[in-house]
């Protein structure tokens, strides 16, 4: 399948954290014709393996996203939301979301909040209902929902909402159907609750006890107008390779071999320093005793907003790397 139509349907599941349900399903029909056994964890991760006879390797992206939860219903039928995970109300204004059960309606500030200090607790959700009655017959409390906004492709370039981290999990399916005979004992891991710190790839992680690990995730650009720096890679460059995050300091020899790939694959890389944000390598390569642990990032501009752009080149290099690693042949620890 080409990775644009992947990441389409990806995206068209329900996913936010804690609610991974919908997407889940979706991975798991496509992950299966190439693995050996396909397993969920009692958090809800789904776990690929393909066997191997070699130390254990994992991949993890997370297959969470971002999202609102229902908290209060209004009189008038507006429902009052809480986030799950990084959700600014300044980014997410006036952007169609929809429910799971295929309800659709809008973010919205009150009219009295002031923009620049835009606060959670200032907007609500429209549904299009005109009581609680009638919203009560549509949603619950506790019920979440996601960005409704529309994926679309210029030239290289791909916008979406959810790129984070729905691309990355495109990359590791792609990755799986091209590793043929691999020396080594690989787990493709697609983790629940990133968003909301890390939290499957931590159980995930403690169940594998991987030789070594992989976080696919996007990671925040420095190539746009007025740039913050808070990343120091750019779309188009090829494959970011983490050196570290908030989260991690990715061990040097994972640093090394992920640079060796490259170097030995002729795919175009660039190192990936992030000043704020982490990844699931914060949790892996603490589990147990340690987990030897790098990264492989998708540079991403716009990052937790409903438009999120990156380059399907960038995605390309990234798909390569990662098989590439998954067939090196790597001593046992």
């Amino acid at each position: 399948m080409e990775l644009f139509e992947r990441m389409k349907k990806l995206n068209a599941a329900h996913g936010p954290s804690g609610d991974e349900g919908g997407i889940r399903a979706v991975i798991q029909e496509m992950a299966a014709p190439y693995a050996d056994e396909v397993t969920t964890d009692t958090m809800g991760n789904l776990i690929v393996h393909k066997a191997g006879s070699g130390p254990k390797v994992m991949f993890a992206a997370h297959m969470d996203s971002i999202g609102f939860i229902v908290t209060h219903i209004e009189e008038e039928g507006f429902l009052r939301v809480g986030r799950l995970g990084g959700i600014s109300p300044k980014e997410a204004v006036y952007t169609p979301v929809r429910f799971k059960n295929g309800v659709r309606g809008c973010f919205v500030p009150e009219e009295k909040a002031e923009f620049g200090k835009l606060k959670l607790d200032e907007c609500y959700l429209d549904i299009g209902v005109r009581s609680a009655e009638e919203a009560k017959k549509l949603i619950r409390v506790g019920d979440t929902a996601v960005y409704d906004t529309p994926a679309f492709q210029t030239g290289d370039a791909v916008t979406s909402p959810y790129l984070d981290n729905r691309i990355s999990c495109a990359i590791l399916l792609e990755a799986l159907e091209r590793v043929q005979n691999s020396p080594n004992d690989l787990y493709f891991v697609f983790t629940v609750q990133e968003e909301v710190g890390l939290r499957g790839s931590k159980t995930a992680a403690f169940a594998i006890q991987p030789d070594y690990a992989v976080a696919v995730d996007v990671t925040d650009v420095d190539d746009t107008p007025g740039s913050e720096k808070s990343g120091t890679v750019q779309v188009g460059k090829g494959a970011a390779i983490k050196v570290m995050d908030s989260s991690v300091i990715c061990h040097p020899a994972m640093v090394e071999l992920l640079d060796q790939n490259a170097r030995e694959g002729d795919i175009p890389t660039q190192r990936d320093i992030l000043r704020a944000g982490g990844t699931d390598a914060g949790a892996i390569h603490t589990t147990g005793a340690g987990v030897l642990t790098g990264g492989i990032s998708v540079p991403c501009r716009y990052i937790h907003t409903p438009v999120e752009t990156a380059s399907l080149e960038d995605c390309e290099a990234c798909i390569r790397l990662t098989a590439a690693f998954a067939q090196r042949p790597l001593k046992a620890l």
